[in-house]
C-alpha cells in the first residue's frame, strides 16, 4: 500500500500520556511502497508502481507527487471511489522511529491490480502481504518471464513472525530484510546466524543491521562480504531500509561486485537518513556526487577519515554522470501541490 507519511523529527522525548512535545522538524510524503518506488527512480531506474489509491485529498497529493514530480509509472495502479488513504504518522528519535498507522485493505487483491505483470528486469515485493492467496502469487509471472524477484518484509504487528511467511521466497533472487525481522522470522540469535538460514532460501540474502552496517551472501557469485556503516549524524530512518534496497537492485542489475554494491547501497542509505520525510528523502545522483566532492576535499585537507573513504569508495568515479545532476526535491511541513525542492 501507499501510505500518506507525517514525518516528526527532533524531538526531546517520547510524549507521555496527558503530556504534549513540540518537534522540531516535521515533513510529509507519500510511503509505504512509495519509498522503494520513489528510491529506485531517483537512482535512474525506470520504475512503475502497483498500488491501490483512495479519492481523498492526500490519495490526489501523493498521485500527481510519484507521478508527475517523481515520474513514476502508475498505469498499474488504481483508484477506489470511497476508499480513504492510509496514514502513518512517524516519531524519530535515537537514531531510529516509532509510527502509528491507521487505515483499511486496499479493496483489491495484488493479483487482481496485477492481472497482467509488464516486463520488467527486477521487481521488488512487500513479503509480508496480509492477502489472502489464491495460487501462485502473481510475482511468479515475473520471475518467469526472466524478472529478479527483490523481497523486503514489514515489521509483524501480531508479533507470530511465522516462519512461513519465508516460504514465500521460493522464486525470489533476493531477500533484504532487517536484522530484527531476519533473527525473528528465523527463530535466530543473531544477525549472522540468521543470514546463513537465509542464504538457503535465496541466492542473494542480505541483513542490514542499522549503525552496525550489513552483512550478505550471493551464492550465484560466490562472495560474502560484510560492510560497515557511515557514521553520519541521522535525524530520521524512516525508508532508510527502502533505499538499501533500491540501490542493491540498482547494482544487481548492473553487475557490481557484492561488496561493491553493500557499500553503494549503505551511501545511499546514509544519505537518506540525513534528510526527513521517508520516501522524498532518498538521495538521486546529485546528492552522491556531493558527498564524493565533499569526501575529496576532505581528503585533501585532513578530515579524519575522508582518505579511508576516498579509497573504499573510489568506484564512484567511474560511475558518476559527467556535468551538473538535476537535483531532487524534499519533505516539506505541509500537504502542497509538490514538495518544495
Amino acid at each position: 500500500m501507499v501510505f500518506f507519511d507525517v514525518i516528526f523529527t527532533g524531538l526531546p522525548a517520547a510524549p507521555a500520556p496527558g503530556t504534549e512535545v513540540w518537534a522540531r522538524g516535521m515533513g510529509s510524503s507519500p510511503g509505504g511502497i512509495a519509498n522503494l518506488a520513489v528510491a529506485a527512480s531517483r537512482l535512474g531506474l525506470k520504475t512503475g508502481l502497483a498500488a491501490g489509491f483512495g479519492d481523498d485529498l492526500y490519495a490526489d497529493w501523493c498521485w500527481r507527487t510519484l507521478s508527475e514530480q517523481e515520474g513514476i509509472d502508475l498505469r498499474p495502479s488504481r483508484r477506489y471511489p470511497g476508499w480513504h488513504t492510509p496514514v502513518t504518522v512517524s516519531l524519530a528519535m535515537e537514531n531510529d522511529r516509532s509510527m502509528i498507522t491507521h487505515g483499511h485493505h486496499v479493496p483489491e487483491t495484488t493479483e487482481t491490480i496485477l492481472a497482467t505483470t509488464p516486463a520488467s528486469r527486477a521487481v521488488m515485493i512487500d513479503l509480508a502481504d496480509s492477502e489472502e492467496r489464491h495460487g501462485p502469487p502473481w510475482w511468479e509471472r515475473s520471475a518467469a518471464q526472466g524478472a529478479l524477484i527483490f523481497a523486503d518484509v514489514g515489521w509483524d504487528p501480531t508479533g507470530r513472525w511465522d516462519p512461513s511467511t519465508l516460504d514465500g521466497l521460493q522464486g525470489c533472487h533476493a531477500f533484504v530484510p532487517n536484522c530484527v525481522e531476519a533473527m525473528a522470522y528465523t527463530s535466530t540469535d543473531s544477525p549472522e546466524a540468521a543470514l546463513l538460514r537465509l542464504a538457503d532460501r535465496v541466492p542473494l540474502a542480505v541483513v542490514t543491521c542499522g549503525g552496525d552496517g550489513v552483512v550478505a551472501v550471493d551464492s550465484s557469485t560466490g562472495e560474502e562480504a560484510q560492510c560497515d556503516a557511515l557514521k553520519v549524524e541521522a535525524i530520521d530512518a524512516t525508508g532508510a531500509g527502502d533505499v538499501f534496497g533500491a540501490a542493491l537492485v540498482v547494482g544487481t542489475l548492473a553487475g557490481w561486485p557484492l561488496k561493491q554494491r553493500l557499500l553503494f547501497s549503505s551511501l545511499c542509505s546514509s544519505l537518506a537518513v540525513q534528510q526527513f520525510g521517508g520516501s522524498l528523502a532518498a538521495p538521486g545522483w546529485g546528492d552522491i556526487a556531493d558527498w564524493w566532492s565533499s569526501t575529496k576535499r576532505g581528503a585533501k585537507t585532513g578530515v579524519p577519515g575522508a582518505v579511508d573513504l576516498l579509497q573504499r569508495y573510489g568506484f564512484l568515479t567511474d560511475l558518476l554522470p559527467p556535468g551538473p545532476v538535476q537535483g531532487v526535491r524534499r519533505a516539506e511541513a505541509t500537504i502542497a501541490r509538490f514538495s518544495d525542492p
